[in-house]
């Protein structure tokens, strides 16, 4: 008997590769050569990589020097949260970090400032920043004399739910303080604009965008301002991130840019299945939840909860029936808990922990949209019995 066909509803965690992006990393990864050496083989390797360097640059809307090349978001996110930029040929340093409470662990845990000089911002129910704490905490800090970085995420991971970006920057700039943007979630799904954000710096993922793991880069949006060096002791990345360059990951992340930029009209009819997706769901349980659904969120995005079935329940039972979602960010391996995101938009406890992410991709076909359904039907009636509470008629 043949095997039966998996069914992937994690995107958020880790877009499939692309096809291309196989075939390009497959034709490197034997290849000879060290970006930074000047023979042929090195030639080669640095002609991969500014191309991938221009069609990230392309995709991020900024000149490629602009781009630097990371291990993933995590790194260009701890890359950017720094006390000291170089601004020019002089330093621009900061003495106060503002985070969202429902950043990405590596952003919630303040890069390289001190743990005092951390503050962390306030989100309403639907996981959307308080502009007017915003601005009044601005305003206080910028009073006493402190100098600011801002970090805000473009969108949330868990709920897709997406922040006011044009508002949050028009308040750090006028507050003269700089703004980081975690922009992973985003990429390939909406159209990013940094000038329009007033974003100094952002961060990118290949995987997200079907390209491999083990690539990121930070971005930053005026050429003569950006963080002072994580990694240093090599000239890689023009002294921004030294480390010889993972040649074949990076060239498959300039691949997976380029066709993710052609894309980005494909996402209303992710949005029609995602929302089918969340009324269906709805005749599982009537008393189902969908978080933040009365924010602005990405297209791919649902965040739910069946009361009384238990996200570890449902994920394991969904894996066996050959389903694969998730519960809160997928980068605390092998952990089902409650999510800082639902609890930073004060969901119940109890609530929080059936909360499953499903997260669609430019693959994603009704008919599976339709198994998962009849799977997590199946998980409802074993938990909470064909007659249970809050099921509909």
């Amino acid at each position: 008997m043949a095997a039966r066909t998996r069914i992937y509803l994690d995107h958020n965690a880790g877009a499939p590769m692309r096809r291309q992006v196989v075939e390009c990393v497959r034709d490197l990864v034997g290849v000879t050569g060290n970006a930074s050496s000047v023979h042929a083989e090195g030639r080669a390797a640095r002609a991969r990589i500014e191309a991938a360097r221009a069609d990230v640059a392309a995709l991020a809307g900024v000149p490629a020097p602009q781009v630097t090349f990371t291990s993933g978001a995590s790194e260009a996110n701890v890359t950017a949260l720094s006390p000291v930029w170089r601004k020019g040929r002089g330093e621009q340093r900061f003495s106060r970090l503002l985070v969202v409470a429902s950043e990405h662990a590596s952003v919630l845990s303040g890069g390289r400032f001190a743990k005092d000089n951390v503050e962390t911002l306030a989100v309403d129910g639907e996981g959307v920043i308080d502009l007017a704490a915003l601005e009044a905490r601005l305003g206080e800090l910028s009073s006493a004399g402190e100098t600011v970085l801002v970090s805000v995420m473009a969108a949330n991971n868990e709920t897709g739910v997406i922040q006011p970006l044009a508002e949050v920057g028009r308040l750090v700039e006028a507050a003269g303080a700089l703004l980081h943007v975690d922009a992973v979630q985003v990429a390939g799904r909406r159209f990013i604009d940094m000038e329009a954000w007033k974003a100094d710096s952002l961060s990118l993922s290949a995987h997200k965008i079907g390209g491999p793991q083990g690539a990121g880069a930070l971005v930053t949006r005026q050429a003569g301002l950006k963080p002072l060096p994580l990694l240093t002791g090599g000239g890689q990345e023009h002294w921004d991130r030294a480390g010889t360059e993972n040649v074949a990951a990076i060239a498959g992340f300039g691949v997976a840019a380029s066709l993710a930029s052609t894309e980005l009209g494909t996402f209303g009819e992710i949005a029609a299945l995602r929302d089918g997706l969340e009324q269906d769901v709805r005749h599982i349980s009537g008393n189902a939840k969908v978080f933040g659904q009365g924010a602005e969120r990405l297209a791919n995005t649902s965040c739910l909860a069946l009361p009384g079935v238990s996200a570890e329940t449902a994920l394991i039972a969904l894996d066996l029936d050959g389903v694969a979602v998730s519960s809160g960010s997928a980068c605390s391996s092998g952990k089902v808990g409650v999510s800082h995101v639902l609890t930073a938009m004060g969901v119940d406890e109890a609530l929080a922990r059936c909360a499953l992410r499903v997260s669609l991709g430019p693959a994603t076909t009704r008919a599976e949209i339709e198994e998962f359904l009849a799977a997590l039907r199946r998980i409802s009636d074993r938990v909470l019995g064909k007659t249970g509470a809050g099921r509909a008629a």
